[in-house]
């Protein structure tokens, strides 16, 4: 047995391995880069930047460093993300387009979402609408979906380039009425909003925020919403599937880690990250943006992944959708 004076020199030898595991062992680190695969200004970055300032007004000493990393449709940034130390210094926004569709659009991904990525928590959900212009002269589903059938050459809609979920969820909505419809790729939401408001497209499936502003103006109606339930920002809004249309397009940002990020890192990593979409200040700054936070569980994050590639994978492939 060891004596109380040799007990006690080997604690003293041990002390500083203990605090630095004790500092391993917390999260944040004192930098942290937190990476966007999308540009400033879009709904990824916003929320990416609520999430940093929460994580920093809690953490003094740390500093979160938001890099923004687009192109290729959020896999650039994505890829970033997955190639990193798997120390939790770094992690990352990404949404259903990098972690699940793309795997279905391109013919080869840097990154293999089900093994290079590490998912920490699903952050905000938004709602997607189907808006039409005024002066196309529908006021329901019903109607549109009449409307799309009589039209032999197929009515135009507004997409946010190729794959973009605005176009699979279009394309979802003219298969689901036996109809065709003509996409017409635009480099944003304002522009295709703008597209609509002139009637240079018939319709477009968009996040709610990009249209809701030009409701007063009544050039745009909003025809459904595309979530599973009702809006709480659209109460009176019905889903597509209430209106006769089976699809059920979700908009969702994400939190991930590198793959092989240790299960301990990851779950600080959640419990920070929830304790941030729980605050006030963070609800109502989403909430101006109709966006709802939405945390989850890793595993529940991972089966959301799972789940978006299985619900379009038959739509892109109908709609022969392929980015080369």
């Amino acid at each position: 047995m060891l004596g109380r004076a040799t007990f006690a020199a080997l604690l003293t030898m041990l002390a500083p391995a203990i605090h630095v595991q004790a500092q391993d062992a917390a999260w944040p680190p004192r930098h942290v880069r937190l990476i966007v695969p999308f540009s400033a200004g879009s709904t990824p970055d916003m929320v990416g930047r609520v999430i940093a300032d929460s994580l920093q007004a809690r953490h003094p000493g740390t500093t979160i460093m938001v890099e923004n990393k687009p192109g290729a449709s959020g896999n650039i940034g994505t890829d970033a993300v997955a190639k990193a130390a798997p120390d939790g210094a770094t992690i990352g926004i990404s949404l259903g387009g990098p972690l699940a569709i793309n795997t279905l659009l391109f013919a080869r991904l840097p990154y293999d979402p089900a093994k290079d990525i590490a998912p920490v928590t699903v952050l905000t959900r938004l709602p997607n609408v189907l808006a039409v212009p005024t002066s196309l002269g529908v006021n329901t589903v019903a109607e549109f979906v009449a409307r799309l059938k009589s039209d032999a050459n197929g009515l135009a809609y507004g997409a946010i380039g190729a794959g973009s979920l605005s176009q699979i969820c279009m394309e979802a909505i003219a298969q689901a009425a036996g109809a065709r419809m003509v996409n017409v790729p635009y480099p944003g939401s304002p522009a295709a909003v703008t597209a609509l408001i002139r009637g240079d497209v018939q319709a477009v499936c968009l996040a709610a925020i990009a249209v809701t502003p030009q409701l007063d103006s009544g050039a745009v109606k909003i025809l459904a919403v595309s979530t599973a339930q009702r809006s709480p920002f659209l109460p009176d809004v019905p889903t597509l599937k209430e209106s006769g249309i089976d699809v059920e397009s979700d908009a969702w940002n994400a939190l991930i880690a590198p793959g092989g990020t240790p299960p301990a890192i990851i779950a600080m990593i959640n419990a920070e990250v929830v304790k941030s979409l729980a605050e006030p200040a963070v609800i109502e700054r989403l909430k101006v943006q109709q966006i709802a936070p939405a945390p989850s569980t890793p595993d529940q994050l991972r089966q959301l992944m799972a789940d978006e590639k299985a619900r379009w994978a038959d739509v892109i492939r109908k709609a022969q959708i392929r980015i080369e």
